[in-house]
């Protein structure tokens, strides 16, 4: 088995999360994103973000305004759309859900946490 491969599909789904929570705070410029990402210590390029933005929006769940930028060519900002927001949301409950449940699996606090080997051949057999 090949770690790459699992440490990048873990990443595939956080980053989605990460890009949405960023822009769900406001506007968002995408350098402004990655600049963010990169602070966190989730580093992503733009020839990850921009695929992952137009996914987003082609799903109806971003949407972007074109501002005209005094050094250059205007700049795109991306903000959640309904749909958009009703979706983190839901990514949102996802997560708390699945990081509690993960913390209880690798770092049980109570006994009752603690699954033994045992206990999951019992479980099985019910």
């Amino acid at each position: 088995m090949n770690i790459e491969n699992t440490q990048s599909q873990m990443r595939k789904g956080v980053l989605e999360f990460c890009i949405l929570s960023i822009i769900k705070r406001g506007e968002a410029y995408p350098s402004d994103i990655i600049e963010e990402m990169k602070r966190a210590s989730l580093h992503i390029f733009e020839g990850t973000l921009y695929p992952l933005l137009t996914r987003l929006k082609n799903a109806d769940l971003l949407s972007y305004r074109w501002v005209e930028s005094s050094g250059g060519p205007p700049r795109k900002y991306f903000s959640l759309t309904e749909k958009g927001d009703a979706f983190y949301k839901e990514l949102e409950n996802t997560w708390k859900e699945m990081s509690e449940a993960v913390g209880r699996v690798i770092q049980p606090k109570t006994p009752e946490e603690i699954i033994e080997p045992q206990d999951l051949n019992t479980k099985s057999e019910e």
